[in-house]
């Protein structure tokens, strides 16, 4: 049996009730796919990703969620983050518009309670030494938000962007 779990990351207030669901289900359906992912993952250009993930293999994914079609349109810096993954995916809910998304991105629907990737993203591999930055990254981040999670007390030091 399980231990119960009480601890929850924090959020930083920017997301609304909409999209932090989105991306539980979105981070549900990329976990049955074999990877991990964490939200708000600061990237070197100074974008933010709303989910990185990573798998086994290292393959790196970004995943762009959006709430609602005033964000999908208001949203000009998407496109940018293909250059920091191998596949590039949006994430909504299933009452969203699709037929304004770009083809040429992968699609997941999701919920709180869970989400299906129901488009295949394209592969554009990323450069070995970019993607060694983003692993390093994303391992940093990662065991950063742990020990806060353990020590909240503790003043730790927000890393450098790669």
């Amino acid at each position: 049996m399980r231990p119960k779990n009480d601890v929850h990351c924090p959020t930083d207030g920017r997301q609304s009730e909409k999209a932090r669901e989105i991306a539980r289900g979105s981070q549900r359906a990329l976990a049955l796919r074999g990877f991990r992912a964490i939200p708000e993952l600061s990237l070197a250009d100074g974008r933010r990703a709303d989910l990185a993930a990573i798998d086994a293999a290292g393959e790196v994914w970004i995943v762009e969620i959006k709430s609602s079609i005033v964000d999908f349109r208001s949203d000009a810096k998407w496109p940018d983050y293909r250059a920091w993954c191998d596949r590039l995916l949006f994430a909504v809910a299933p009452d969203f518009p699709v037929e304004v998304l770009p083809d040429d991105t992968g699609l997941i629907l999701a919920d709180r309670y869970g989400g299906e990737i129901v488009r295949e993203a394209p592969e554009h591999r990323l450069a070995s030494a970019r993607r060694k930055a983003i692993m390093l990254r994303f391992a940093q981040v990662a065991a950063g938000r742990l020990m806060t999670l353990a020590d909240p007390e503790a003043a730790y030091e927000p890393l450098p962007r790669v």
